[in-house]
């Protein structure tokens, strides 16, 4: 009888493993089932999968891939609590975070994303594009390359030109997208959505109407002469 007893606990513990791997298997199965669910659209219409950056120092600042992929561009991550967190904040969203400037409009975050939801609409009526290819194109053009900056101490002081990382160059882009729509909108009958739209057209196409590439253009010559 003692003999016979662990035989019986054995082909017990045998069932048991038996089922937990079952119960695995069914586990794993829902896993990759949950991974090819439905595709992230932003606002539900624009994907993020063709999305091309053709910039290759920007690919990594510019977060616009599928694994960046949301359907709002308000993700309430903590981006600003370690230096250099916010490059893999959603490219859009950082769109999004430019427009609350100026002490009016401060925090105002769902006006922000309202007003981005309306221009990504308008760029996709004016070009019959994805608008977040237009907004990255738009950010590749306006980010300056090079920029001058203060040398020297004990009164003697002159402009160096300096070449600018491709994390400043994204920021600073982002910058004067949205300052020059801003100042567009100003006192004018036309909406902040439709001064964004326009910005972001005119920037992705290079044209000089845009005020982001006028700037971008001015920073870089001025530059080029204190080299």
């Amino acid at each position: 009888m003692a003999d016979e007893e662990p035989v019986v606990a054995v082909e017990g513990e045998e069932e048991i493993v038996e089922g937990e791997e079952g119960a695995l298997d069914e586990e794993e199965d829902d896993y990759v089932a949950a991974e090819s669910g439905p595709e992230i659209k932003l606002f539900g219409k624009w994907s993020f999968d063709d999305i091309e950056i053709r910039d290759i120092s920007l690919e990594d600042y510019i977060a616009s891939k599928s694994d960046h992929a949301t359907y709002l561009p308000h993700t309430a991550g903590r981006y600003q609590m370690k230096r250099f967190r916010k490059a893999s904040c959603p490219i859009v969203e950082r769109l999004a975070c430019c427009l609350m400037r100026k002490g009016r409009n401060n925090g105002k975050k769902l006006m922000a994303v309202r007003i981005i939801q309306h221009t990504l609409e308008i760029i996709h009526l004016l070009t019959d594009k994805n608008p977040i290819q237009i907004v990255v194109d738009a950010i590749i053009n306006s980010g300056p390359r090079e920029d001058s900056t203060r040398v020297g101490g004990a009164g003697v002081v002159r402009r160096q030109a300096v070449d600018m990382s491709p994390f400043r160059r994204v920021n600073y882009a982002l910058f004067l997208l949205a300052t020059g729509a801003r100042e567009a909108s100003f006192r004018n009958l036309k909406t902040m959505a439709e001064c964004l739209a326009e910005e972001l057209i005119n920037a992705a196409r290079g044209s000089s109407n845009s005020y982001a590439i006028k700037k971008k253009d001015e920073i870089e010559r001025v530059a080029k002469s204190n080299r």
